[in-house]
This record gives structure tokens, sequence and C-alpha cells, in this order.
């Protein structure tokens, strides 16, 4: 039974190690590819690291073009935390409203909400740019932001799931002492919610800095280009330079792995909070 429990732990651990390496070969290899001349990347046999370490490829990839990364990383960084913002307060306030507040037709407008997630998003795309345009949103941040502010239906899900968890004791003393909705949603139901907040935020922050579509459809200034877009540029009619575009790659993959080393414990601990209560 004890060889038997250990043969299965080892196979456990083999399969989990296998994968493992299935996820880090690749990074590995855009690091490394990162610091290789053009013709050596195309080498055979092909090497993990370099012949000659050119650590001057970061500082052409952060120079190349006419908007430099630095301005588009800043640009990014204006989209990806103002959507955060904006999600984790309307999303929680919406939530709240969802799990704690009755009112007539709420379970229909809720699940009329959810099932929003279930259409395409190239099925609203024309639409919602027929609408940016014609309001003169067109080349700005607005249609990248905006949005946001209605909600997502994952986001209010998640959130509405964990305040239903939410003893009702706590919001009857809240009304016992005169608090409002408002005071209760901020003084009671976002503090509790933390960990579930953090890891919405993760979540959004990594889509919206990750976001390609949306960027290259609404803005047309190379001034407000994203970190996504600049690293586009490095493709054209004549060449690809994937020495740079594995450097810009390495780049732009920074912030969102110290966001998530930093934040790790908050994923699995905020999902399981929430439960499949309702």
């Amino acid at each position: 039974m004890i060889k038997k429990s250990k043969r299965s732990i080892v196979v456990s651990y083999s399969i989990l190690i296998l994968f493992a390496l299935v996820v880090i070969v690749p990074f590995i290899w855009m690091v490394s590819s990162s610091f290789k001349s053009q013709r050596e990347l195309f080498a055979f046999p092909p090497k993990i690291f370099p012949t000659v370490w050119k650590w001057s490829n970061y500082t052409k990839a952060m120079s190349t073009g006419s908007v430099g990364f630095g301005r588009m990383f800043l640009n990014t960084m204006e989209i990806a935390v103002t959507n955060t913002v904006f999600t984790i307060v309307f999303s929680t306030m919406a939530a709240y409203s969802f799990a704690r507040i009755r009112f007539p037709g709420r379970e229909f407008l809720f699940m009329l909400f959810i099932s929003s997630m279930m259409i395409p998003v190239a099925v609203t795309m024309i639409p919602t740019f027929m609408v940016f345009s014609k309001v003169g949103l067109y080349d700005t941040y607005a249609p990248l932001i905006l949005p946001e502010m209605f909600g997502k239906g994952f986001s209010i899900f998640l959130l509405r799931q964990f305040f239903m968890t939410v003893p009702s004791d706590l919001e009857e003393a809240a009304v016992i002492d005169g608090c409002g909705r408002l005071r209760i949603w901020a003084t009671i139901f976002v503090p509790l919610s933390k960990p579930i907040i953090a890891t919405l935020a993760i979540f959004t922050f990594q889509r919206a800095y990750n976001d390609f579509m949306n960027p290259i459809i609404y803005l047309n200034s190379s001034d407000k280009f994203t970190i996504q877009l600049g690293l586009a540029a490095f493709r054209n009619a004549y060449t690809t330079r994937y020495d740079l575009m594995m450097t810009g790659s390495v780049i732009a993959l920074i912030p969102v792995v110290i966001i998530y080393l930093l934040c790790q414990k908050y994923i699995v601990k905020g999902i399981v909070m929430t439960g499949i209560k309702g």
C-alpha cells in the first residue's frame, strides 16, 4: 500500500513537471531570443542561448519607430489602470445591488445581464465603433475606457456570489446604526471582499494591458499607441524584426509578471471565497 502511494506521488509529480516544462520552455526561448541577432534566430541547429549576447536589442526596441516604447508603455498603463479602477468600483456597486437589494425584476435583470456574456465580441464590434465615431470619440482613449464604467458580466457575477454569502446580521447592524446603502457598500462589503477585488483587478489589468483589437480599431495617432501596437510595428511589408519583437515582448511582459508574482496568492483565495451560492 505504501509502495503504491509512493508510486502515485512520483507519477503525479512527473506529470506536473512535464506540464511545467511545456509552459516554461517557450518563455525561456523568448527571453534568450531577445538577446540574439536576427541571423542567429534562424540558425540550424537552433541554440537555446545566444553565441553573442546582444544587449543593444533592448535599446533599439525602446527607441524604434516615431514613438518610443516608454511613451507607449505610459499610454498602456493609463488605459489599463483606469479600466481596472472603473471595473472594480462599478462592478462592486452592481454586484451589491443584485445581491442585497430587493427590487422588482432583479433576478430577470441579472440573468439578462449575465446572458450578455454569451454574445461574441465580433457581433457588437461594428455597431460600437459606429456609435463612438458618430459622437466624435474616434482616436481617443474613451472607447477603451467608457465600456468599463458599466461593469463586466464576469466580475459582477463573481462579486455577487461572494456578497450573497456575507451574513445579513452585519448589514442589519449597520442599518440600525444609521448607515445608508452606499455606506454599507463602502464600509462592510468592499473591505470584506478584498481578495476577490484583488483577483478581479489582476484579471482586468491583464486584459486591458494585453488588448490589441480595440486599440487598433480606435487609435490612429501614433503618439497614442499602446505597447501591443508597438510590438506590431516591428512587422512591415518587407521584413519582420523577430529579434526586436522578442525583445519588445519581454519588456511588455515584465509588468504583468511582477503584478502576478505580488498578487498570486489572492487569485486562488479570491476564487475559492466566492462560493457557488445563489
